[in-house]
């Protein structure tokens, strides 16, 4: 790779700590000059770029709640940033970072003046935008605006076909697309009409190394607290079966899920913590609980990492990680009965944790950043 590379970075928004922004990170490690573009930051939700030039715009005035209406101004906001200049430009998106033009996409429409018409634009991309594709029909459901809920959905489903519109026009704009499973290509091909090369997140396997110990009588869940993670499954599939959860993590949805667990002391809820701590919570666990549907999903990679074997909703990016009978169990429906009947089944299956350690070996950090390497240079030549 040219040391002379000129790079960019785009996301879609930077407010809070989650699996897209570990992406994020590690790209910054590979191209540490880089700026990152991105529509609303917030340095007090993550932390990790404070030695970073993060570059907003005019979408950076709204409060970070209300990024999930803002669709189509951060479409417009990517769409007129002026990278054309760049050698290469790394969109890492589930939204609309991916409506970046590279000076090589806009040399193929025809424009004259473009400063770099060899400029190249990869996506890494998580999934089509989900509110409009695949998850549609959950965010109908609950869009997770509470009172307003009403109001967002008329408007939702008043927009939606011209938003999906503009949404597979954006997706012709990057000259080569990345994604995280075959959960999430299948998903590119279908809705975007285009190619995706695999590469899984980077997961980091030294802060989880597995350690031989005694395995607790208890189950648990690492989560944003947000309505499509299901966090509500786990929790009362446990309260059903009378098993021991620990619920980590925090969110929108965190009070709505201590409501659903009042009154039993099954479920204990802890807050976000280092990664030592959550290492030695997750060692100690009976198994995973992983009842949401995602592309990827890097929280379960890393309890396999620390022997814990996982129950999984069968559907998603869990597919290309966790193994039947080897390092964990799929449930089939995202129901409470159907998640309550597979942690029953996957007490009476016996795990070597050790060899469960192992099946996540291939998602560290090296590993990503060579795959990616070999990527870039590959469409640089």
């Amino acid at each position: 790779m040219r040391k002379d590379l000129k790079v960019a970075i785009v996301c879609d928004w930077l407010t809070n700590v989650g699996g897209a922004e570990k992406v994020i990170l590690y790209i910054h490690k590979m191209f540490p000059e880089a700026p990152i573009y991105t529509s609303q930051y917030d340095p007090k939700g993550i932390d990790w770029f404070s030695d970073t030039d993060v570059r907003t715009g005019s979408l950076q005035k709204y409060p970070a709640m209300f990024k999930r209406i803002l669709g189509p101004l951060r479409q417009r906001y990517f769409s007129k940033l002026d990278l054309s200049d760049y050698d290469l430009i790394i969109s890492v998106t589930g939204a609309e970072a991916k409506s970046v033009k590279s000076g090589k996409w806009l040399h193929k429409q025809g424009k004259k003046y473009v400063k770099n018409p060899k400029g190249i634009h990869i996506s890494y991309c998580h999934v089509p935008t989900q509110y409009y594709w695949q998850m549609h029909d959950d965010y109908i459901k609950n869009p997770g605006f509470g009172i307003f809920n009403p109001l967002v959905r008329f408007f939702f489903k008043l927009m939606v076909v011209p938003l999906r519109r503009a949404d597979l026009k954006v997706a012709q704009r990057p000259d080569y697309f990345i994604t995280i499973s075959e959960y999430a290509k299948k998903a590119i091909s279908k809705y975007y009409g285009r190619e995706a090369k695999i590469v899984s997140p980077p997961v980091e396997l030294d802060a989880f190394k597995y350690k031989k110990g005694k395995v607790e009588d208890y189950y648990i869940v690492t989560s944003r607290h947000v309505n499509w993670k299901r966090v509500d499954l786990a929790i009362k599939a446990c309260m059903m079966t009378q098993r021991k959860l620990l619920v980590i993590g925090d969110g929108p949805e965190h009070k709505k899920l201590m409501r659903i667990a009042k009154g039993s002391g099954l479920v204990e809820f802890l807050p976000i913590m280092k990664k030592e701590e959550l290492a030695s919570y997750l060692a100690g666990a009976k198994g995973y609980l992983f009842p949401s549907l995602e592309p990827f999903g890097i929280a379960p990679v890393e309890a396999l990492a620390c022997g814990c074997p996982v129950i999984a909703f069968n559907e998603g990016g869990s597919k290309d990680y966790v193994i039947e009978g080897k390092n964990g169990t799929f449930f089939k429906e995202q129901s409470t009965k159907s998640l309550a009947e597979a942690i029953l089944r996957f007490e009476k299956m016996k795990f070597d944790r050790e060899k469960v350690a192992k099946t996540a070996e291939k998602f560290g950090v090296s590993r990503f950043e060579k795959e990616m390497k070999a990527f870039i240079d590959e469409k640089l030549k």
